[in-house]
């Protein structure tokens, strides 16, 4: 299953890569989810793309 990569811009703390990873990570078919707060950057192994858009969105930030 391949990797897909998210630009999530209004990413900069810890809080918010909890809130990301507890939204995406209850996404049906999401394997692993990885935040990187210096790159702003979401990578989610699994899942569709609509779904893990509104996970998150559903924790407060737009994926560019």
């Amino acid at each position: 299953m391949n990797d897909q990569l998210f630009s999530v811009p209004g990413i900069s703390c810890g809080h918010c890569a909890t809130a990301i990873r507890h939204e995406v990570g209850a996404v049906p078919g999401v394997r692993h989810v990885d935040v990187d707060l210096a790159g702003k950057t979401v990578r989610v192994t699994g899942g569709e793309e609509r779904a893990i858009r509104a996970a998150i969105a559903e924790a407060g930030y737009e994926a560019a």
